[in-house]
């Protein structure tokens, strides 16, 4: 056989492996979601002598790591007959999770309501709306009052379904079984927070992900934890396959996992969240740290914690920017955070890999915006990595 001859059946094979893939995918946006990049994060592997990897989740179609359980959520729903097609899915959520799903439920012939506090940024809101989400914004309380905004979501998913059992028995009375009233459908609350399929979206896709794209090498993961699901996940994957691989958690200020962590208990009788009428996080990176144990995040195996600081996200989220062109969110700038601390424990000659979970888009209004960081006083100002050690400058 000819070289060219060769080369030409190669060329055709390739292309058939293609043209299957195109005709097999029947799931439309779903098979966009997943198998994201893992990219070298240059300055901080630069500065810190260690290769810190970053999983790019914002290029997923609902632009972050929460499309992943989205779509877990609502399958297994599906799957179960807890949710119907044509049916509503509530959440309540500070923002990522609520477009995801929003983004996804159509494929699936879905709706979605979701309740988000009415101080998560403006964005999301708009966002919400413009994919079709019915939004409904709460004041943010604590969760064991009845209108946090997860405890709404539920209730509106109670709602739904009730509205539903009433009009399917009026229609059994008056025989009109010909209705398509999307009331019949009833509603699904996702509870994210609660419902494993967060952790398994992250167990069954990002860890074995991570785990091949690293080809197994890697000393560490590192992540802060909002549901749980994604650090969870992951290292539980992670030390199946390696017991060796560390795990830790990078938490922001007003969270109690840290403690949990480090410490086994997760905060004093005076600040325990059940005890609070108002948001306990004073911190400006949305979408993570709590206050309670979730049903996800008691499936994480951590080796550890670090702590990280509002002026550390906003300088690290500053300093990618100019160095590499990071355009990250809040969670993101955190993780990378954590990252760097870890890099420091370890030392050089590591690998380390944290979830870039979403781009800094949808935290325009509020972590991007001059003068909301001024008024708290984080106007970034830092040239280098000074704001985290100074040996690394």
């Amino acid at each position: 056989m000819t070289a060219a001859k060769s080369t030409g059946l190669y060329a055709f094979a390739a292309l058939s492996v293609v043209l299957v893939s195109y005709t097999r995918g029947k799931r439309g946006l779903i098979e966009a979601i997943g198998n994201t990049p893992l990219v070298r994060i240059n300055c901080l592997s630069e500065a810190t002598g260690c290769e810190i990897l970053g999983k790019a989740e914002f290029v997923n179609p609902g632009g972050s790591v929460k499309d992943r359980i989205a779509v877990k959520i609502i399958e297994e729903a599906l799957e179960s007959g807890d949710l119907s097609a044509g049916g509503m899915v509530t959440e309540g959520s500070a923002g990522s999770t609520a477009i995801s799903l929003a983004t996804v439920a159509p494929a699936y012939g879905c709706k979605c309501h979701v309740v988000i506090p009415d101080d998560a940024a403006i964005e999301k809101a708009q966002i919400l709306e413009a994919l079709g989400a019915i939004v409904e914004r709460v004041r943010p309380v604590s969760i064991s009052h009845k209108d946090h905004y997860v405890n709404v979501a539920k209730r509106r998913a109670s709602e739904a379904n009730k509205i539903a059992a009433n009009v399917r028995e009026d229609c059994e009375i008056k025989g009109n079984g010909t209705t398509h009233l999307a009331d019949r459908k009833g509603g699904f609350f996702a509870d994210q927070f609660e419902n494993l399929a967060n952790f398994r979206a992250h167990y069954e896709g990002t860890g074995p992900e991570i785990w091949e794209q690293t080809e197994g090498k890697l000393d560490a993961f590192v992540a802060a934890a909002g549901t749980g699901g994604t650090i969870a996940g992951v290292s539980r994957y992670l030390k199946e396959k390696n017991p060796n691989i560390k795990c830790f958690l990078i938490d922001p200020p007003g969270s109690g996992l840290f403690n949990r962590v480090t410490r086994g208990v997760m905060y004093t009788k005076q600040e325990a969240e059940g005890r609070r009428l108002k948001n306990p996080f004073d911190t400006v990176t949305e979408g993570i740290g709590i206050n309670r144990l979730t049903n996800n995040f008691l499936m994480a195996e951590l080796d550890g914690a670090h702590r990280g600081t509002d002026k550390e996200a906003v300088e690290m989220s500053r300093f990618l920017l100019k160095n590499d062109g990071f355009f990250l969110g809040s969670s993101s700038a955190m993780n990378c955070v954590g990252a760097v601390r870890v890099a420091k424990a370890l030392g050089p000659g590591h690998t380390i890999v944290t979830i870039l979970c979403d781009s800094g888009l949808r935290h325009l209004s509020k972590f991007y915006n001059t003068q909301y960081l001024a008024d708290l006083g984080l106007t970034p100002t830092a040239t280098a990595l000074e704001f985290l050690d100074h040996s690394l400058q």
